[in-house]
């Protein structure tokens, strides 16, 4: 690749990783259909960039490019699962002050949002590490330590919804790391 186009490339790159991250914040504060689809749009950007081979971008780029996937990998994909929910659902699920839903009178699914952060922070490193076998430790600690709480078929399905909105999330963003780096 000529000096220039590989100059351009690596601006571009960083730059759509940037707003993939930026949007992915913003999303998360307002988690709205735009919002998430401006921030799926950077991602799905992100990921046809760094799918052209373009050799070695060097550490500061790939550690630019790395930084800013993790940010969009684990923020973003708060607002993946909740969009993915509402339109599953169609709003017609109540949810709780927690963000869980009322099933019987009690709320489940609380402190979902940390387990989100930390599933998506485990699963990006299980990619960038390039342990990918670890994934099924991850998803299957996840179904066993809560899967038992949910009494309904309507929080079970909210449950795998939104575990797979997020999971496919953050592996497409940590997938952006990883292609930078080849």
């Amino acid at each position: 690749m000529p000096a220039v186009l590989s100059v351009l490339y690596v601006v571009l790159l960083v730059l759509v990783m940037a707003g993939a991250a930026t949007l992915s914040v913003l999303a998360w504060w307002r988690p709205t259909v735009p919002y998430a689809a401006a921030a799926s749009a950077a991602v799905a950007s992100g990921l046809l960039l760094a799918a052209i081979p373009a050799g070695d971008l060097g550490f500061g780029v790939t550690a630019l490019v790395t930084a800013l996937a993790l940010v969009a990998a684990v923020v973003g994909g708060g607002p993946a699962a909740t969009v993915a929910l509402k339109v599953a659902t169609r709003d017609s699920v109540l949810e709780g002050v927690h963000g869980g839903i009322l099933e019987h009178g009690g709320e489940v699914l609380r402190g979902g949002m940390m387990i989100g952060l930390l599933e998506r922070l485990a699963l990006a490193g299980l990619i960038l590490a390039g342990f990918p076998e670890g994934l099924a430790v991850l998803v299957a600690v996840k179904g066993v330590g809560r899967f038992g709480e949910f009494e309904s078929p309507a929080s079970r399905e909210r449950f795998i919804i939104g575990t797979f909105a997020s999971l496919i999330w953050a592996a497409a963003c940590a997938g952006i790391a990883v292609l930078a780096r080849a």
